[in-house]
């Protein structure tokens, strides 16, 4: 079933994040069968502690299992280190089809 990898990021630097982590990660993101289905740098926080505005992205993944072997792969410990210093992220896996 498909699972989704739900972004939200308060970036410090947007440039130098999209222009290292951003490719980087996309490339690989794609190579492993996701697809981008929202990236938005103006998301509004309703509710909750946080800034006015984040930068959201969703990603759908064919499987949760796909998803852990990109987040635990060798691969992306390496892309994750070029946003070190660039966003505080907060990263929520969920699948498609959990029960409420």
């Amino acid at each position: 079933m498909p699972a989704y990898l739900i972004v939200t990021a308060v970036l410090h630097d947007r440039q130098a994040f999209l222009d290292g982590y951003g490719a980087a990660a996309a490339e690989l993101v794609q190579s492993l069968g996701a697809r981008y289905r929202l990236m938005r740098p103006d998301g509004q926080v309703l509710e909750g502690d946080g800034p006015d505005r984040v930068s959201v992205v969703i990603e759908e993944w064919p499987d949760k299992e796909t998803v852990l072997r990109f987040w635990n792969s060798p691969e992306y410990a390496e892309v994750r280190r070029l946003r070190e210093g660039l966003a505080d992220c907060r990263v929520v896996v969920v699948e498609s089809d959990a029960p409420l």
